[in-house]
């Protein structure tokens, strides 16, 4: 019976042929337990092939090597949007000074597209082979995968047909599907996105309502009256049509144009300014911080429902090798509960599993509390809490002096106050860049006097020299290294001495009135700014020193660990915004003199496009695209870059730019801030920043997302667990 039900575990409803053996049935069950303690660890789904081949290629797929060449692959094919015509190998972007760009063959980068499509295909059939058939019909993201390369093949071979002179490539746009489907993190974020959408809505329809209201009431307010002896000057800036009334209103939504909007009409009658006023009060500080509320609520809730199903994947995996060990360490006719996980099976199973070793030792730690012991479910479920728990690795031991004078020195150096000195000396550095800056502001290089300033860089980069060697003899080597501080103060150091010595080397000693010619590459004088700007650089460790900053700074940091997902959706949305951009509008600008529409910029309006020198933002390239939609992201003037593809595009460029608007500001930055909010008020509470390693001591952990919202999420029910398992349509359970 036993060895009934160990087969019953590995049999695979496609096909796989049960293992004869008990060895060869045990080492299935260490494998298949293996794989889902990986899957529960990395939140992935548990429901596929669980044979001893598809273990192996499961495993094979998912193994650092085969994730790295996918993710290069990725960053391959997003890359080529650089490269391939129109290319972005140009010194600048500006339509007036550029040369013209080197444009690859025909069939190079098509030949790199199209190996990395063959990844992809290959990558598409191992994960439907791995999921099954049945699996592979329900997965929408799937079939969009399919679809896509479909269409990128299409695509290609009519671009290789026409020799690569097709307008339009549809494949290009499409190419930010494959960062999407490679991350479980973006694709909850699209789902949260999605869901948050019909409450999104409501408050922008509101907006439009607000929007076109105002419109109405400006387009009467400021019309010419029949008894005007002058124009309005309002109605002929702003209002004198439908459209651009909507735009001027709508730019003045984001204040981009405010007081602009408002001078014409206040300069003729002040009651004029309580109609912008009132506008801006309603739209720009009731509606649009409205619209902030409802998608930080939004996203919080439908984060909450992300980290629940995250928790149920851990759970459910975890709790699925444990039904696997339970049973092959049991008698027959003995339930799991009853039986336990033997922990020196478990051990065997975590020596296989691709774990960080520093987790490894935490969870074996809790293991040998348990004496010998089998463990139970909710003992092996947590196990797995010290997975969540992110590392600070803990300092090495110092070195061990013998001489009293040396240990004192020891204890001298590696005091704290000697941080403190270090940074009082760079403040001081800095000021007196600053008073240098300040007295040398009007004089060109050449008329510079740097003999003191000299003089001070050589002192201070020496003081930073003897300082970094004091800590390495108080600290040790690899102790100075393991501080990050440490380190990062210690390669700025070493930079900043190779640029003195290099500047020792090819020009004189520094004396009053010194003019030196300049040698190689670089000046007297850029090579004083490098070791200045390198100054600069080391005051960041103040930052860590003084607590608020450092909670703003570790709120930063903590930032960036989680900001993948976020991250990846913004550059899928300037990637897709940037290739139509090219579509549309490449080639509108073009310098003055070349079309009657650009005007010279001693000709060209006060405040417009052509007067401001604005002519590098363009889409003429995929990297000039970019910088220009980063610019319309900030918002400032972008009103300038409206008007002028208005004029150069037609009116309908608007809704393009008003579209990233919406997409870029008003949803993404949106939830930025709501992620902004949650890593600040999570590390401002006392209690949840920091948990200990249990059983130790000496190592500290930050939590990770998961972690920060364990307390709040709800453990999944026993009954929930053992109803998806016995769904799993490659395993089944005995009983």
């Amino acid at each position: 019976m036993a060895s009934e039900a160990q087969s019953l575990l590995g049999r695979d409803r496609g096909g796989g042929q049960a293992h004869s053996g008990p060895d060869a049935s045990q080492e299935l069950c260490i494998n298949q337990a293996v794989v889902f303690i990986e899957d529960a660890i990395m939140y992935r789904s548990i429901y596929h092939r669980m044979d001893a081949g598809s273990l192996w290629l499961y495993r094979w797929y998912y193994s650092e090597v085969c994730q790295r060449v996918l993710d290069f692959t990725i960053f391959l094919i997003l890359a080529l949007a650089f490269v391939e015509v129109p290319s972005s190998f140009t010194r600048t972007a500006d339509v007036r000074y550029r040369s013209q760009p080197w444009q690859p063959p025909c069939g190079l980068t098509e030949t790199v597209e199209a190996l990395c499509m063959l990844v992809f295909l290959a990558d598409l059939s191992v994960k439907g082979y791995l999921v099954g058939q049945a699996q592979w019909q329900q997965n929408l993201w799937l079939l969009a995968y399919f679809v896509v390369l479909v269409v990128s093949a299409v695509d290609w071979t009519v671009s290789l047909s026409r020799a690569c002179e097709e307008p339009l490539r549809v494949r290009r746009a499409l190419r930010p599907f494959f960062l999407l489907q490679n991350s479980t993190m973006m694709k909850k974020t699209l789902k949260c996105l999605r869901s948050s959408l019909p409450e999104m809505a409501r408050v922008g329809l509101m907006l439009a309502s607000h929007l076109c209201l105002f419109t109405i009431i400006g387009m009467l307010l400021f019309t010419i009256g029949e008894r005007d002896e002058a124009p309005n000057k309002e109605r002929l800036a702003y209002f004198q049509n439908l459209p651009e009334a909507l735009t001027s209103l709508l730019v003045l939504l984001t204040t981009s144009n405010n007081p602009d909007v408002m001078i014409p009409a206040y300069s003729q009658n002040r009651a004029y300014a309580l109609f912008f006023i009132i506008f801006t009060l309603i739209g720009s500080l009731f509606l649009m911080n409205l619209l902030t509320a409802i998608i930080y609520n939004q996203f919080r809730g439908y984060l909450m429902k992300s980290l629940q199903t995250s928790l149920f994947r851990r759970r459910l995996g975890v709790r699925a090798a444990y039904e696997v060990l339970a049973s092959k360490a049991g008698p027959a006719g003995a339930t799991p509960e009853a039986v336990g996980v033997n922990p020196e099976d478990f051990l065997r199973v975590l020596e296989k599993t691709q774990l960080r070793r520093i987790h490894k030792q935490a969870i074996m730690q809790k293991v040998h509390l348990c004496e010998g012991r089998p463990m139970l479910a909710d003992e092996f479920q947590k196990l797995f809490d010290e997975v969540d728990k992110g590392v600070i690795k803990e300092h090495p031991p110092k070195p061990q002096y013998r001489s009293a004078f040396l240990r004192g020195a020891q204890f001298l150096f590696s005091h704290r106050y000697f941080d403190y000195l270090g940074n009082l000396v760079t403040l001081g550095n800095l000021l007196s860049i600053c008073v240098f800056l300040v007295m040398d502001s009007d004089l060109l290089p050449g008329e510079r006097d740097d003999f003191v300033l000299g003089i001070l860089d050589y002192v201070f980069v020496l003081y930073y020299l003897v300082e970094m060697l004091l800590k390495v003899f108080a600290l040790g080597l690899r102790g100075y290294l393991s501080n990050r501080s440490n380190a990062f103060d210690g390669f700025l150091t070493i930079i900043m001495l190779v640029l003195e010595i290099s500047t020792l080397a090819v020009y004189p000693l520094p004396h009053s009135g010194r003019k030196p010619e300049r040698h190689g590459p670089l000046s007297l004088w850029d090579m004083t700014r490098l070791v200045n700007i390198l100054t600069v650089l080391r005051f960041l460790r103040i930052v860590l020193n003084v607590k608020p900053m450092a909670l703003v700074a570790s709120t930063i940091l903590g930032l960036i660990q989680n900001l993948k997902a976020f991250g990846g959706i913004l550059v899928v949305a300037y990637y897709v915004f940037a290739i139509i951009g090219i579509d549309l509008f490449r080639g509108i600008i073009v310098p003055p003199g070349n079309s009657s529409l650009a005007a010279d910029n001693s000709s060209a309006p006060c405040g417009s496009f052509e007067q401001l020198g604005y002519w590098p933002n363009n889409f003429d390239d995929f990297a000039a695209a970019v910088i220009t939609l980063w610019n319309v992201m900030v918002l400032n003037n972008w009103q300038v870059l409206l008007d002028a593809y208005w004029r150069y595009s037609g009116p309908w460029s608007t809704v393009y730019f008003v579209l990233w608007w919406l997409v870029s500001c008003v949803i993404w930055v949106n939830l930025f801030l709501a992620l902004l909010l949650e890593n600040f008020l999570h590390r401002w509470d006392p209690q949840g920043g920091e948990k200990l390693l249990i059983g130790t001591r000496q190592i500290t952990y930050h939590m990770s997302v998961e972690l920060m919202f364990r307390d709040i999420l709800e453990e999944p029910k026993e009954e929930e667990l053992m109803e998806k398992l016995n769904e799993h349509p490659h395993l089944k359970l005995c009983r």
